[in-house]
């Protein structure tokens, strides 16, 4: 059986090419081969035209071409292929991650209204792909470049205690095994509690806040103890924290090098595939690239 590839989907734009650097830097570090897909989009009155002309031809493709100068100047390359497809980017990204180790993308790509934070190919993505997905931000920094993959910034998890997700977290440990940094978890817990009461109704007893961060940090640790021996050798801090779980992430993305969330699994009421609040939100206003998990196949049917 080959290896799967890590997917890097291209579309001319300055924030594809930054995408591009991280998606090589990862199949370097999995000794994986670099798949480059471009998505040449049509409009709708179009489309019996193309399917007539068959799918364009990756050597013919002014984006893939772009990306074959940029890799030319770089040094020992895994084995990249390139893929041009046409239609829907918001469909097609996800079927070209449905054999992929990793599918990493823009935040934006060229098509975006500029004020927008995050584009609808990549929400889709992150939404809709069966293996995980990068997607890289646009730099923040006065020098306009990412922070430097092993610059020694943590990767940082996000643990919910009540119901932890195992492939996240799996994720999250390899990905700092990967790149020999130490892990950050966040375990956040609501506080202050919101009690409602109707009149007449007494006031429940005052809960310790203590006593919550202490059972948060229990159950957290509980449920990082497997992981913790299965990467020895990498080093996990667990801060719990009080409040807002997506804003103790996006803080922590200001010196990340890679923030990791997960994905909801499906509800017997609610089929389709969803995103949570704290997901969405960590994409929207993360400094650093995130990785959206979606939940391991058994926890998915």
């Amino acid at each position: 059986m080959s290896t799967q590839p890590v997917v890097a989907a291209v579309d001319g734009s300055e924030d594809s090419l930054r995408a591009l650097e991280w998606a090589l830097d990862a199949a370097r570090r999995r000794e994986a081969p670099l798949r480059v897909v471009h998505v040449r989009q049509y409009a709708p009155w179009a489309q019996p035209e193309v399917l007539a002309a068959g799918p364009p031809d990756p050597d013919e493709d002014p984006v893939l071409d772009q990306v074959r100068a940029h890799l030319a100047k770089e040094a020992a390359l895994p084995a990249v292929e390139y893929v041009a497809l046409e239609g829907a980017p918001g469909a097609l990204l996800p079927e070209a991650g449905a054999t992929a180790r990793l599918l990493v993308l823009g935040s934006r790509g060229r098509g975006g209204f500029a004020s927008l934070l995050l584009g609808s190919n990549s929400l889709s993505a992150a939404r809709d792909t069966e293996c995980p997905v990068v997607v890289v931000p646009r730099s923040r920094g006065e020098d306009g470049g990412a922070a430097p993959s092993g610059s020694g910034r943590p990767v940082v998890v996000g643990l919910h205690a009540d119901s932890p997700d195992e492939a996240t977290l799996a994720f999250a440990f390899a990905e700092a095994a990967l790149r020999g940094v130490r892990l950050r978890i966040v375990a956040a817990y609501p506080w202050p509690l919101q009690t409602w009461m109707l009149p007449g109704e007494m006031p429940p007893p005052e809960i310790d806040q203590d006593a919550v961060e202490h059972e948060t940090r229990t159950l957290a640790e509980g449920f990082l103890a497997a992981h913790r021996e299965r990467h020895p050798g990498v080093t996990a801090e667990t801060d719990v924290l009080p409040g807002d779980a997506a804003g103790h992430l996006v803080e922590a993305s200001q010196d990340a090098e890679l923030v990791v969330v997960g994905r909801h699994r499906r509800r017997l009421l609610a089929p389709a595939r969803m995103m949570g609040s704290v997901t969405q939100a960590v994409l929207l206003h993360a400094a650093s690239p995130v990785a959206v998990v979606p939940p391991a196949p058994a926890e998915d049917a």
